[in-house]
């Protein structure tokens, strides 16, 4: 029993361990190219600003799939019985989210755009194991970029 306990404990511990390592690591990652795609406005209006000459636009979008780690379920687990912000899954939608509009970003330099429009996010849970528990969370991020003509090659 006090073995079982004991393993328990250990376990958890290595979890939230490698769960924040790699948590930060991501983190670090996510700003550094953050900052590299600073020049690449995003912005949610729905319409482009007018400009002369008219620019090419493409649709572009970003997609990731971040998984939970063990901690973060078990946090949430004893956070449901009383209630309250779940911030240990704060930090994973965050991480989504960002990640997916750098990699929107990232596909609008590589088209030759110089800012996106319109962008939208769309968040989807992914069930795994047993009574349906969220494993994973899907963030998708879409938008329209500009491409001026003198740079287009689509």
């Amino acid at each position: 029993m006090a073995f079982d306990l004991i393993v328990f404990v250990v376990l958890l511990a290595c979890g939230f361990a490698f769960g924040r390592y790699a948590e930060n690591r991501h983190y670090r990652s996510i700003i550094q190219r953050e900052e590299e795609l600073r020049g690449i406005p995003a912005i949610a209006i729905r319409f482009p600003p007018i400009m002369t000459p008219r620019p090419e636009t493409a649709l572009v979008s970003g997609s990731v799939v971040i998984a939970e780690d063990y901690f973060k379920r078990f946090l949430f687990g004893l956070r449901s019985l009383v209630g309250g912000r779940v911030r240990s899954y704060e930090t994973l939608v965050d991480r989504g989210r960002r990640e997916a509009i750098i990699r929107m970003k990232q596909q609008t330099v590589d088209l030759g755009g110089s800012m996106v429009f319109n962008i939208k996010l769309e968040t989807a849970a992914i069930a795994s194991g047993r009574k349906g528990r969220i494993g994973a969370i899907e963030i998708h991020a879409y938008g329209t970029a500009i491409i001026p003509t003198d740079r287009a090659h689509l």
